[in-house]
């Protein structure tokens, strides 16, 4: 049986990516989805093959949110999950790193997060039950060296939001993270490989599984934390990340 039969998600950034490989596999479980993205032509190029709904969001902007998870509710009866999956990568340094990039960084990825939980948990609340499954990374857990002060702060503090959500929303309302290391994504290939293309040792040296990740195998810990498979946990920051926190 279909492990997300009758569920009702949403996925923001579901056009590209670990939300994209998780919109795919909802799917084949039997979830209703709908895919959030700013790039509305790529939200439905993946929603027309896999048979979701595409909505235009800029997960930034309050109102943005606020239509786009009611038309998503209206559209599949109904919202018991979300995967907040969008986000953005600036690989610079303190010294590097303006204020407006800063700001910016942290709007996407911690800022649009929390908007989105704040719009989609009372539609959820109605339903009586319903999951939300952040994307950090394990950087917010350990970060590696320098660089990219922006972003380790906004993934850092996803982990912590994750954790103040999961305690306001329960029982009902079980809030999660997932923790990846290095994923093959358009968004971290300039980082993770070389100029040549192949993967980058400096990056692999770090994980004691000497490789990056598949999206597949972000999804694949999405889709536990999604399903009552996972009914005992919330709160919890799980890395996926080949062993790069311990390693």
């Amino acid at each position: 049986m279909a492990r997300l039969a009758g569920r009702k998600i949403i996925i923001t950034g579901g056009a590209s990516g670990i939300g994209r490989a998780t919109a795919r596999l909802f799917r084949q479980e039997g979830a209703a989805v709908a895919i959030l993205d700013r790039s509305d032509n790529a939200a439905k190029a993946v929603a027309d093959e896999i048979g979701a709904v595409a909505i235009a969001c800029d997960v930034s902007d309050p109102a943005s949110i606020t239509a786009a998870i009611n038309k998503a509710a209206e559209a599949m009866g109904g919202l018991d999950g979300v995967v907040n999956a969008a986000g953005i990568l600036a690989e610079t340094g303190i010294a590097d790193t303006s204020a407006e990039v800063f700001a910016r960084t942290l709007a996407v990825n911690l800022t649009g997060t929390f908007l989105v939980i704040q719009a989609a948990a009372p539609l959820m609340q109605k339903e009586g039950k319903g999951t939300i499954v952040n994307i950090a990374s394990g950087v917010g857990l350990m970060p590696t060296g320098p660089g990219s002060i922006a972003y380790v702060a906004s993934k850092g503090g996803v982990v912590a939001l994750t954790k103040s959500a999961a305690m306001e929303l329960a029982p009902n309302i079980r809030v999660n993270s997932v923790c990846p290391g290095a994923v093959e994504t358009a968004m971290t290939a300039g980082h993770i490989r070389t100029a040549a293309g192949d993967p980058n040792p400096a990056i692999t040296a770090r994980y004691a599984l000497g490789r990056h990740a598949q999206p597949e195998e972000l999804a694949a810990a999405i889709l536990f934390l999604t399903t009552d498979e996972s009914s005992f946990m919330t709160g919890i920051a799980l890395p996926v990340d080949g062993g790069r926190t311990f390693h």
